[in-house]
């Protein structure tokens, strides 16, 4: 008994050590990218450019998905505006180099305060929110309880309303208090590091995944014990709390562009996407056939059009939908003859 005791002594202390090293490597690779803002009682990790004399957009503020931090949503859009207006990308509270703050953060309406608060902190009035799949709920609550901090929403592929099931039962494992200390330091991390390739492709499908994505959107950054855990809390939350709120989208009265893929793995369309334009009145959904659950990377020049169409410069965004179709179906059949001459050749 006493050395089955020491035995299990030891792979936990050797599980812990590797978690330690495993973390510390994976900060190494991706130290922080931004600049901390002290909100009070606790800071928030931003990458901030404030933009040309002349702008030619609003400001915008990204806020990124679960599991993601601000390069996520960096690596998608910074080349296409930098330059053309102010830009806010934000780790998340908890997620990133963010500090967690309190537990109103873990919850949506925490975050969209945090993130006015930040805009307070760093000039910005009003700002188009742009908000990806859970960042979407973020957006949605940051229009209820910030109105006056909205110039437009722009929501991506989001997770906005009660859905039937659950989640997965690594995220309630990981949400539990003593038990997802424990989870998070012994398995989700080693599990996480040989699941990160497939898991992101999934996440990508039906579409191809960039091939540096997991350099340019540091995904792996999510896997360090604490932001494991703060991820695993939010996704655990989200359901009550869209049960809760979403009756309120009906207040929204700012601009808004839903843009959604009607091949999406993660999120259904059905109700949240069209959830959101039957609740904000004046809203306007664009559906890609063909696009999954990344529009951000898939489709970025039909998201950017938006955001001009947000600022008051007119586009035939349903247009640019069919013609983003024309290039998903024809990457989709370029593809697939690639993998039958490849088959052939075997």
């Amino acid at each position: 008994m006493i050395v089955l005791l020491a035995i299990l002594i030891i792979i936990i202390l050797a599980g812990l050590a590797f978690t330690a090293l495993k973390s510390a490597g994976i900060s190494g690779r991706f130290p922080r990218h931004g600049e901390l803002t002290d909100l009070g009682t606790f800071s928030i990790n931003a990458q901030h450019l404030p933009g040309p004399p002349s702008p030619t957009l609003p400001p915008i503020v990204f806020i990124h998905g679960a599991s993601g931090n601000l390069r996520d949503q960096e690596a998608a859009f910074r080349s296409a505006l930098e330059g053309r207006a102010e830009l806010l990308f934000v780790d998340r509270p908890g997620h990133g180099y963010s500090e967690r703050g309190g537990p109103e953060n873990g919850f949506p309406d925490g975050q969209a305060a945090a993130i006015a608060r930040l805009m307070e902190k760093k000039g910005i009035d009003r700002a188009i929110i742009v908000g990806h799949s859970f960042g979407g709920a973020i957006a949605a609550s940051f229009a209820v309880f910030h109105p006056e901090k909205t110039a437009g929403l722009l929501f991506l592929a989001p997770a906005t309303h009660p859905w039937p099931g659950g989640v997965d039962w690594y995220y309630r494992v990981a949400a539990t208090p003593v038990l997802g200390w424990w989870f998070t330091r012994l398995i989700s991390l080693p599990a996480g590091l040989m699941r990160m390739d497939a898991a992101t492709k999934a996440v990508f499908s039906p579409n191809r995944r960039r091939d540096c994505y997991l350099d340019e959107g540091a995904p792996a950054l999510v896997l360090r014990p604490e932001n494991f855990r703060n991820n695993a809390i939010d996704v655990a939350n989200l359901h009550g709390y869209v049960t809760r709120i979403a009756p309120r989208y009906r207040e929204i009265k700012a601009p808004t562009v839903i843009i959604t893929g009607d091949s999406d793995p993660i999120v259904l369309r059905e109700i949240h996407s069209e959830g959101l334009a039957r609740d904000i009145a004046g809203s306007q959904l664009v559906t890609v056939r063909g696009l999954g659950h990344k529009p951000d990377y898939v489709v970025t020049d039909l998201v950017v059009a938006a955001i001009e169409n947000l600022s008051g410069e007119p586009h035939d965004l349903d247009g640019l939908a069919r013609e983003a179709e024309a290039r998903l179906a024809g990457g989709a059949a370029t593809e697939q003859i690639a993998i039958r001459s490849a088959l052939k050749q075997s």
